[in-house]
């Protein structure tokens, strides 16, 4: 699914998703390696043009989570709704673990999470939440 999903969506270039138009749109309803909901697409192709904005106001979607962080959970799921399309609790919740910006990807005996909590400027570690 996620090879589909790079081939489908131009590898993800945020640039090239966010030119999408009615063309791509149709492209993709009918491409049978992608879930095909228009809602989804179309929040696809509009996400990519937020990220965008994003880059003039903060310099970039990282530089965008920096200026947000720290939230709890719940401030986090309210802000990503306000600011993107299609984006729920379980998502955003699963998404800012991965990065380490919220608790409970990793046990804390995961040779991942001491990646995570050595990275210099780390969003997360057990000291700080």
């Amino acid at each position: 699914m996620r090879a589909s999903l790079f081939r489908a969506f131009d590898g993800i270039e945020v640039d090239n998703v966010a030119a999408y138009g009615d063309a791509e749109t149709a492209r993709l309803l009918a491409d049978a390696g992608i879930i095909r909901n228009r809602r989804k697409i179309t929040a696809i192709i509009e996400n990519a043009r937020r990220i965008q904005v994003l880059r003039h106001s903060y310099g970039g979607f990282a530089e965008w989570l920096k200026a947000h962080h720290p939230r709890s959970k719940t401030e986090w799921v309210k802000l990503f709704k306000h600011t993107f399309k299609f984006t729920g609790g379980e998502i955003v919740s699963e998404f800012l673990m991965s990065i380490g910006y919220l608790p409970g990807a990793h046990r804390e005996d995961c040779p991942v999470a001491g990646v995570i909590r050595g990275r210099a400027g780390a969003p997360f570690s057990s000291s700080s939440h």
